[in-house]
C-alpha cells in the first residue's frame, strides 16, 4: 500500500492509533526500569501525553493537517507528564511547527518535519545526552531524510522512521553508561518507537517492515528498559545553577541594532544559555522572542540590541507589590477567594506527607509522585486557583521537574521552580521559605538549603539485578540513597539501619522518618531505638506520610 498524500483522515488516524498502541504497551514500558523498584512510570507518563494530543486534534474542526498539527503540539504540551512526555511534546513542536503552512502532507514534508522535531527537541534541553529518547528521534529522523531521497511514498517514509528508531533504540546501550552496565535500552525510547509504530499502521495497517511485535508476560519479566527518570533525567538537571531574574523581551529586528552582525537565533541562543536557563529563544522574519532566567538582565538586553530594538521587556523581581484588589461583600453567588500574595505548591502523595508539608507553610498540594505524576496542565491549574501575585512550585521529584519548568511560561503571574528532586528536599527547602522575602530571594534560599539534607528510601525490588556492582535480589528490601541503590537486604528493619549507616556522618544532626502505607510505626521505633544506641548526639522524629511505593522515607539533615 503507498500513499503521496496525508490528508486529515490519514493524519487523525495517525496520532489515534499511536495513542492507543502506547497505552496498549504503556505496562511494558512501565516495566522496563534500570532500578527494580515499583514506580516506573515513562509508559504511563507517555501515553497520558500521546493522549493528550489526540484528543485536541479530534476536537479540532479544520481539514488543514497544518491546523491539526498546532492542535496537537497544544495538546502535547498542555498533557506533558514526567521528562520523557516533556521531551515528547517538544519533538512534535518542532514537527507541527514544520507543517503549520500545509494543506496536506507529501513525502519530502513529513520527512522534513520529522528532522524539524529532533532539532527543537535537542534544543529544548539544556544539556541534551546521547543514549536517550532524543538518540531514538534522531536516528528516526535521518532514516526518514535519507529515504526521501529515493520515494514519494509517504509510507515508506514511515517505515524508515520506525526501522531508523529502533535502530537508534538498539544503540542506547552503547551511549549510556548506566544502561550499558545493567544490558538495556532506554525506556523513553522504546515509548517513541511505539508512538512510530502507530503512526505506521494508522497510515497503512502495517506497524514495520516485520511483522508486528507485541511483548507478552514472559518478555515483560526478562526484559529491561531504562526509565528515563533514573538515566536521563539527572544529566539533564540545571538546578545548581543559580538564576534569579525572570527575563523577558521582543526585539524588532532590523529596527536601529547598535550591531551590522547578521541575526542568527542559533547564536543568539548560545548566548544566552551561557548566562542563563529556562531559556526559549524563537523568532521569524519579523520579531523575536526571548524568556531567560539570569542573573544578567542587561547582558540579554545587550544581546538583543545588536539585531534590532526591545519591546516588551519583563523582569519579575522588578514586579511591584500590588495592593489587593479583591472586593470584599459583594452580592456574589459564590464567595470570592480573596487574593494570597504567595502560593507555595507542593507535589505529594499521602495525607500524612501533605499535612507535614502545610504544617512548613505549603498552601496548595498537588496529589501525585512516583505512581502517578502530574501534567503540566495540573501544575498550570493549582497555579491559576491559587489566586496569588506569585508562586513557588516543589516538584519533589526528578521526574515532574521539566513539566513544572514548562508550566512557567503558561501562566500570567511570577512563577519560581525549586528543583527539589524528593519529598526530603521538599521538607527542608520549605525550612528556608520566608514569606517576606521576594520570590528570587526565597527561590536562592530554597535552592542552597537542598544541599544540606540525605534522601533515603526503602522499597522491594521487583525483580533480580546488578547496579553499580551491588547484586539485587527480587523481594529484598534495598536501600536507595540520594537516587544510588547503595544496600539489600530480606528485612526491613535491618535493611533501613544499614542505609541509615551509610548516610549519617559527623555533620549529621536531625534524623526524620516517614513512615508509608506499606511502613507501621513499630519497624520505625525500632530503627530509631537503633538510632539512639549507636548515634546517641542526634535527634531522632518518626511521622506517618502515608506515601505508596515506599514503606519509609528518610531524611539526614
Amino acid at each position: 500500500m503507498s500513499k503521496e498524500l496525508i490528508t486529515k483522515k490519514e493524519f487523525s488516524d495517525m496520532i489515534r492509533v499511536a495513542s492507543h498502541r502506547l497505552e496498549k504497551n504503556a505496562k511494558f514500558v512501565n516495566s522496563l526500569n534500570v532500578f527494580p523498584v515499583p514506580d516506573g512510570d515513562t509508559g504511563t507518563n507517555m501515553s497520558l501525553t500521546i493522549q493528550s494530543g489526540f484528543k485536541a486534534v479530534n476536537e479540532s474542526e479544520s481539514d488543514n493537517v497544518g491546523v491539526l498539527g498546532k492542535a496537537l503540539a497544544k495538546g502535547l504540551l498542555m498533557g506533558a507528564r514526567g521528562n520523557s512526555g516533556v521531551i515528547t511534546s517538544q519533538i512534535f513542536r518542532g514537527f507541527s511547527k514544520s507543517i503549520e503552512n500545509k494543506d496536506t502532507l507529501n513525502a519530502m514534508d513529513l520527512a522534513k518535519a520529522f528532522d524539524d522535531g529532533v532539532k527543537t527537541a535537542y534544543k529544548a534541553v539544556m544539556k541534551p545526552v546521547e543514549g536517550t529518547i532524543l538518540t531514538v528521534a534522531r536516528f528516526g529522523a535521518e532514516a526518514a531524510m535519507k529515504k526521501v531521497e529515493s520515494t514519494n511514498d509517504t509510507v515508506e517514509i514511515l517505515k524508515a522512521v520506525v526501522k531508523g528508531s529502533k535502530v537508534g533504540l538498539e544503540k542506547t546501550p552503547s551511549l549510556l553508561p548506566v544502561l550499558k552496565e545493567v544490558g538495556v535500552v532506554d525506556s523513553g525510547g522504546q515509548g517513541l518507537v511505539f508512538i512510530y509504530e502507530g503512526f505506521l499502521e494508522g497510515l497503512s495497517g502495517q506497524t514495520s517492515g516485520d511483522e508486528e511485535y507485541v511483548p507478552d508476560e514472559r518478555d515483560m519479566t526478562e526484559m529491561v528498559n531504562a526509565s528515563h527518570h533514573q538515566s536521563v533525567q539527572g544529566q539533564f538537571n540545571t538546578d545548581e545553577i543559580k538564576n534569579g531574574y525572570c527575563t523577558e523581551m521582543m526585539v524588532e529586528l532590523g529596527k536601529d541594532p547598535t550591531s551590522d552582525e547578521e541575526f542568527n537565533n542559533d547564536t543568539l541562543r548560545d548566548y544566552l544559555d551561557t548566562i542563563g536557563d529556562s531559556l526559549i529563544c524563537v523568532a521569524d522574519d519579523e520579531v523575536v522572542k526571548v524568556h531567560v532566567h539570569t542573573n544578567y538582565p542587561y547582558k540579554v538586553w545587550a544581546a538583543g540590541r545588536k539585531y534590532g530594538a526591545l519591546s516588551k521587556i519583563k523582569i519579575d523581581n522588578m514586579r511591584l507589590q500590588h495592593e489587593d484588589i479583591v472586593e470584599e461583600d459583594q452580592p456574589v453567588a459564590e464567595p470570592v477567594q480573596k487574593q494570597i500574595d504567595y502560593a507555595v505548591i507542593a507535589v505529594s502523595s499521602g495525607k500524612g506527607l501533605a499535612q507535614l508539608f502545610e504544617s512548613l507553610g505549603v498552601t496548595h498540594i498537588i496529589s501525585g509522585g512516583q505512581t502517578m505524576n502530574p501534567s503540566t496542565n495540573d501544575i498550570v491549574d493549582a497555579i491559576n486557583k491559587s489566586n496569588a501575585k506569585r508562586a513557588l512550585v516543589l516538584p519533589n521529584n526528578g521526574n515532574i521537574v521539566m513539566a513544572a519548568k514548562q508550566a512557567v511560561d503558561l501562566v500570567d503571574i511570577p512563577v519560581a521552580i525549586v528543583g527539589t528532586k524528593t519529598i526530603s528536599q521538599g521538607m527542608t527547602a520549605m525550612l528556608s521559605f520566608n514569606p517576606e522575602a521576594d520570590l528570587e530571594e526565597n527561590e536562592e534560599n530554597m535552592e542552597d538549603s537542598l544541599d544540606t539534607v540525605k534522601s533515603g528510601q526503602i522499597t522491594q525490588a521487583i525483580r533480580d539485578t546488578e547496579i553499580d556492582g551491588l547484586k539485587i535480589t527480587k523481594g529484598h528490601y534495598m536501600g536507595i540513597v540520594d537516587g544510588k541503590i547503595l544496600v539489600d537486604d530480606p528485612d526491613i528493619v535491618a535493611g533501613t539501619e544499614k542505609m541509615l549507616d551509610k548516610m549519617i556522618d559527623e555533620d549529621s544532626e536531625v534524623i526524620t522518618i516517614m513512615v508509608g502505607q506499606d511502613g507501621n510505626t513499630e519497624d520505625a521505633q525500632k530503627v530509631a531505638d537503633y538510632l539512639d544506641d549507636k548515634y546517641s548526639d542526634l535527634e531522632t522524629e518518626i511521622h506517618q506520610g502515608d506515601q505508596p511505593v515506599y514503606p519509609y522515607l528518610i531524611s539526614v539533615e
